[in-house]
């Protein structure tokens, strides 16, 4: 569900830099990315974080 939820909803079909670390990096960013969004989903949910 995550790769797919990269590949589809943010647009991770096809890598922009080139090379193996290139492509390590912007597969990371991706993932930092979507952790923030579950982050702040979890934030939001009154009674689940600590405010």
């Amino acid at each position: 569900m995550l790769f797919a939820h990269l590949k589809r909803i943010l647009k991770l079909d096809r890598l922009r830099l080139r090379g193996p670390n290139g492509a390590k990096d912007e597969f990371h960013l991706a993932a930092a990315a979507q952790n923030l969004q579950k982050l702040a989903k979890m934030r939001a949910i009154p009674g689940l974080a600590p405010a």
